[in-house]
């Protein structure tokens, strides 16, 4: 495998369908994949065993799914939207939705929640967008996105993980340059 090939493994999330590791997605963990995503076709009764599966593939194996409340969700939660949340406007109400939704994740063994979106709503005909986002202002957006990632981070410790995958280092000792 070439330097970039490597590169390119270290941040893919791939989906694939189905309720068991597929043999393409073990070779990939195999060859540094850093994890995979589940959808609506990954989930069933035996999602805890699902991800108990992937994240035996390597240490460090991420498991993602789409979790941001509302119609985008996979679990079997009932939150209100990022729409809903944003028109309420209480970031104490948001933070409590991202935290359930956190602590729902981790029951279920997903490592990393694809939430929130933090797109601005800037256009209300916009079809991809709609009801994911918080608002149509950068304030309240910035708000309630920090609320829900302080809500998702705040109760829903990490797993333990032996290195990171994008340092190579333990995640205690992680630095990030500064801007």
């Amino acid at each position: 495998m070439t330097t970039d090939e490597a590169l390119v493994n270290a941040v893919l999330l791939p989906g694939f369908t189905g309720t068991t590791v597929p043999g393409w997605l073990a070779r990939a963990a195999d060859a540094g994949l850093a994890g995979a995503s589940l959808f609506a076709e990954n989930v069933g009764p035996g999602l805890r065993g699902l991800t108990a599966g992937l994240q035996q593939l390597r240490p460090g194996f991420l498991v993602a799914s789409d979790e941001e409340g509302g119609s985008v969700t996979r679990l079997d939660g009932a939150w209100p939207s990022a729409a809903a949340l944003g028109r309420l406007d209480d970031e104490a109400v948001t933070e409590a939705v991202a935290a359930d939704i956190g602590a729902r994740c981790r029951e279920h063994g997903i490592d990393l929640a694809l939430a929130p979106v933090a797109d601005v709503n800037a256009e209300p005909r916009n079809p991809v967008i709609g009801i994911r986002s918080f608002g149509a202002t950068p304030d309240l957006v910035a708000r309630h996105t920090a609320a829900f990632v302080r809500g998702m981070q705040a109760r829903v410790p990490p797993r333990p993980r032996s290195t990171s995958p994008a340092t190579a280092a333990p995640p205690s000792t992680r630095t990030w340059p500064s801007r």
